[in-house]
């Protein structure tokens, strides 16, 4: 495994997912400790700060997942927004844990629930809230 790209987070990102690993139940509970331990190792930074080629949260994210060589656009939401985005992953989701806070080109060896891992690569940002003033989403 090689080592982790240092990630950005959004504080009140932070906070929001704060709250959904504090209340994650046992189906939920390999993934809120791996969001866990990206949270403890990203740099939290206040919303204004977020570069434009930062996935944050409600970002639409072109990524690649190197290890079934498949490309997908999703847009990374709150297990809430699921039902109401057409192109919705989870943060709560393996993968959707694996996207936050990397920047274009970063790519992640990310773990899944039932063994293994897969390894992730941002290729872009669609849309990020931050690039579009949008700091209380």
């Amino acid at each position: 495994m090689s080592p982790r790209p240092t990630i950005l987070i959004n504080r009140l990102d932070a906070e929001r997912l704060q709250r959904l690993i504090d209340n994650a139940d046992d189906k939920d509970r390999f993934v809120a400790d791996c969001l866990e331990e990206e949270l403890e190792r990203g740099e939290v930074i206040d919303p204004q700060e977020i570069p434009a080629d930062v996935v944050s949260m409600n970002s639409q994210v072109q990524f690649t997942d190197l290890t079934r060589n498949r490309q997908m656009i999703r847009t990374l939401v709150y297990p809430h927004s699921l039902a109401a985005t057409e192109d919705g992953i989870s943060v709560m989701a393996p993968i959707g844990a694996g996207l936050i806070g990397l920047r274009i080109g970063d790519e992640i060896d990310w773990p899944l629930p039932e063994g293994g891992e897969t390894r992730l690569r941002i290729d872009a940002i669609l849309w990020q809230p931050e690039r579009e003033g949008q700091f209380h989403r």
